[in-house]
């Protein structure tokens, strides 16, 4: 086995969790599978996998290795298809909120398909912090900016925001209409994945962002729970609008202090690797770019 092969067979491995069905896929014997690896591991000095009798995973070691190994292999077959002149091609794992993906890729996607009848697509909808280099993920869309520095950064562009409540929950409490008037109201505590800790509500007024750090009764690190518990009325939710677009539409929530939004949210392209990205990676982040250009 080559050293290509070896690259091809440890990220397998770690992205499947699994010696055979690395070996099935690569159409080899487990035996071989194990006595690649172990050479690998040899000749790099250092334990690249952390095996039990469940599960197989990459020491921190096997995740750097595992990030230059996908880097590499990406550059091979970048060149093989720049020299064939074919369109990019190959499998892309994408990690994306599942309102945004549902929202802004799924209704344009036939049309990138069709553009590139070589790339396999596979979403993942969450959001979590994930690991690309463990989990095998080639790009997550996130807003933000991530705090591993070793991690590259692409913007893809902004989602205005809002702030909106229940009609049941304004009538209750009502309808404020001014930052003045948020005493004695409540909001929605959503629990940021980076800090653990809840995040307030953002309002700009005369140019400068006001922060404010309401009661919350009900508090939640998922997008979609926090949208259904402002419906239920249990407090004020600032969110981009595209999320609540329908409802707004059927009058489960009504915006409130549009005179002072929250602002906008600079979305990016999160992907990991020393080089550039891969031409399938490439062409698919213009092709959200782009979406994002003409849609917001």
């Amino acid at each position: 086995m080559d050293k290509i092969q070896q690259l091809q067979l440890f990220v397998r491995i770690v992205e499947g969790g699994s010696f055979l069905q690395a070996a099935q896929e690569l159409g080899i014997a487990r035996s071989t599978a194990t006595n690649a690896i172990k050479q690998l591991e040899q000749e790099t000095g250092a334990q690249l996998l952390a095996r039990t009798t469940r599960a197989v995973k990459p020491t921190p070691e096997g995740e750097e290795f595992h990030r230059r190994a996908r880097a590499v292999l990406g550059d091979i077959e970048d060149t093989w298809t720049a020299f064939r002149n074919a369109t990019p091609g190959g499998h892309l794992r994408i990690n994306a909120s599942g309102l945004l993906t549902r929202t802004f890729l799924v209704p344009r996607l036939p049309d990138f398909l069709r553009q590139y009848p070589d790339i396999i697509i596979t979403f993942g909808q969450t959001d979590r912090l994930v690991n690309l280099v463990r989990e095998g993920i080639d790009c997550v869309i996130r807003v933000g900016v991530p705090e591993d520095s070793s991690l590259r950064l692409r913007r893809l562009g902004h989602l205005p925001e809002m702030t909106c409540a229940s009609p049941t929950y304004l009538a209750a409490h009502g309808t404020p209409r001014s930052l003045d008037d948020l005493a004695g109201h409540n909001m929605i505590g959503f629990v940021s994945s980076q800090t653990g800790e809840v995040m307030p509500l953002n309002f700009i007024r005369d140019g400068r962002t006001e922060s404010r750090r309401l009661p919350a009764r009900v508090m939640t690190d998922n997008s979609d729970t926090a949208a259904a518990l402002a419906a239920q009325g249990l407090g004020l939710i600032q969110a981009p609008r595209y999320r609540f677009e329908e409802q707004l539409r059927r009058g489960e929530l009504v915006e409130v202090l549009a005179a002072y939004p929250p602002g906008s949210l600079q979305v990016n392209a999160i992907y990991a690797g020393e080089r550039r990205a891969s031409r399938r990676l490439d062409v698919f982040l213009n092709w959200v770019s782009d979406i994002f250009a003409g849609a917001l």
